[in-house]
């Protein structure tokens, strides 16, 4: 990914990074500490929220795909037929991760048509993947130590969540959102 990134620096590639992030409706306790029992109020049931995004490594651009089921191979060539209709006018590669969704032939052969080019990243790898970083930032911003009565206003909250990196927290993702990825190249590892 090292020489695709120096060339979308450069101007004429664009690098999109790809991850999906089920959000279940539940309280994420942000700190909990207590000396005597303490009951926190938390919806029933396992609704989930899906978000499946797509961040241009340069412009921080995020393009969206959410429902409320499972993430499988149509949202995915969704995703990516979005990402393809921007008409970027230079070459684009798409990071995918090894997520089982975005390996299914369906996804890998509207890849392959498209006009770009799908780089699969390493498994158990997600320092390499930007948008990784935005996700748990939003999730930190909208769902740490906060507790949703109903299904609708967590949806809510997930969806400003991602609206706002772009607006309010652009500065704080900044330096979150940079292009330096921790490489473990040079590693030494003792046995245990």
């Amino acid at each position: 990914m090292d020489p695709r990134l120096a060339q979308a620096r450069a101007g004429p590639r664009a690098v999109f990074f790809v991850e999906a992030a089920p959000c279940v409706l539940a309280p994420l306790l942000g700190f909990l500490g207590s000396v005597t029992r303490l009951f926190v109020r938390a919806p029933a049931g396992r609704q989930r929220f899906n978000l499946l995004g797509a961040l241009n490594a340069i412009t921080q651009e995020l393009l969206t795909v959410t429902n409320d089921t499972y993430i499988t191979a149509t949202e995915v060539c969704a995703l990516l037929r979005q990402v393809a209709a921007l008409h970027l006018g230079g070459p684009l590669t798409v990071g995918l991760d090894t997520a089982r969704s975005q390996r299914w032939a369906q996804v890998v052969s509207l890849a392959a048509s498209l006009p770009s080019e799908s780089c699969f990243l390493p498994p158990s790898s997600p320092h390499l993947n930007l948008i990784e970083r935005l996700g748990k930032f939003v999730k930190k911003q909208g769902l740490s130590s906060i507790s949703y009565a109903d299904f609708p206003a967590f949806k809510t909250a997930l969806t400003q969540g991602l609206a706002q990196p772009q607006t309010i927290h652009r500065a704080a993702l900044g330096s979150l959102l940079t292009l330096r990825f921790q490489r473990f190249e040079k590693a030494h590892f003792l046995p245990a």
